[in-house]
């Protein structure tokens, strides 16, 4: 069994590999390098089996998306330590050893990210996961270094190791036993909110997520589904309301999905106000679509509330980031309230 494993899931993403991949696995010689192929159409296998004859291919037979070609992948990699990255992420020197040192040291930790920095500016934050995630009591994620769209430049500010909430599917080093116990990502969110609701299961079962800033890499970002996209808001939106339904606990859940009603369809015609007719209906489907099928996961509740090892585990950030950003104009993590783990 390999100690840490790198795996990479793409789909059509040659032009990435091209750009990043041999510096991955040149500055990951403690890890096993793994590409797991979603059934690319363009010459993405083709490249790997010319250029990176070391690195090991896994052919999915379609694109399951990124939360089941993960799973399917990863069933077939055996590590203590997975780290899943995307193909669009620029490493750094000794990026690994800080993360697999501190997941060695902390046996409560499940998973942990390292700092992730913007490509196009190597001095701010990236916005799909900052310096570690967290989840507001209404649902919303945000981030150390990014709150909705105001995106901090790095001064340090956040330079501390930090238990955090989620880790971003960019680069997430997570414990294989953690992984599969869990039962992995949700399959039928096929992207998007998927590292979220994994990390947040985790910590219903008492486990930890972190922040290890003393690693950092640099992210493009918007890859597969660039910002502004409608597909990419109605599966924000809908995987979003699902995951709030399986795993917020009873005595939270009437309420939270009543402000949820009400802010999304605010949202939804702020978007049309702006003449962004493809996100108004984005937003609609997503809620319909929400409706139509929230009670399949009705079992699965069940199962994350008997196994929530206390009712504070996993438990929210304590404010509605809304309010603070938008009222308070509290834009930068570091004036909101503490958020206590």
């Amino acid at each position: 069994m390999d100690k840490v494993a790198v795996v990479i899931l793409n789909w059509n993403g040659v032009g990435m590999m091209e750009k990043y991949l041999s510096k991955v696995v040149r500055l990951s010689e403690e890890a096993s390098v793994v590409v797991a192929d979603n059934a690319s159409t363009d010459r993405s296998v083709s490249y790997l089996q010319a250029n990176h004859p070391k690195v090991r291919v896994i052919k999915l037979d379609r694109n399951w998306g990124f939360a089941e070609g993960y799973n399917r992948a990863l069933r077939l990699v055996n590590a203590e330590y997975y780290v899943l990255l995307n193909s669009d992420v620029d490493v750094t020197p000794h990026w690994l050893a800080p993360l697999v040192r501190f997941m060695d040291q902390h046996p409560d930790a499940a998973a942990c990210q390292p700092k992730l920095l913007a490509v196009a500016n190597h001095h701010a934050f990236e916005y799909a996961g900052g310096a570690g995630g967290f989840v507001d009591a209404l649902g919303y994620p945000f981030c150390r270094g990014r709150i909705f769209d105001t995106v901090e430049d790095d001064r340090g500010q956040y330079d501390t190791t930090k238990e955090v909430m989620w880790a971003t599917g960019a680069c997430m080093m997570v414990r294989a036993s953690d992984f599969h116990q869990c039962g992995g990502f949700d399959p039928r969110f096929f992207a998007h909110n998927e590292e979220i609701d994994l990390c947040w299961r985790l910590r219903t079962r008492g486990r930890k997520v972190y922040c290890v800033t003393e690693s950092h890499v640099y992210h493009v970002g918007g890859g597969t589904l660039p910002k502004g996209n409608p597909r990419k808001t109605y599966l924000n939106f809908r995987n979003n309301l699902t995951m709030l339904y399986k795993i917020l606990p009873s005595n939270q859940l009437r309420k939270v999905m009543w402000w949820r009603w009400l802010l999304d369809y605010v949202a939804a015609y702020q978007t049309l106000l702006r003449g962004n007719v493809g996100d108004f209906k984005a937003i609609y489907k997503a809620r319909h679509d929400f409706r139509k099928w929230r009670h399949s996961f009705d079992d699965e509740r069940r199962k994350i509330q008997q196994q929530r090892v206390s009712p504070e585990a996993g438990r929210l950030a304590p404010f509605a980031i809304l309010w603070q950003y938008y009222v308070r104009r509290h834009v930068h993590f570091d004036q909101l309230p503490p958020i206590g783990e």
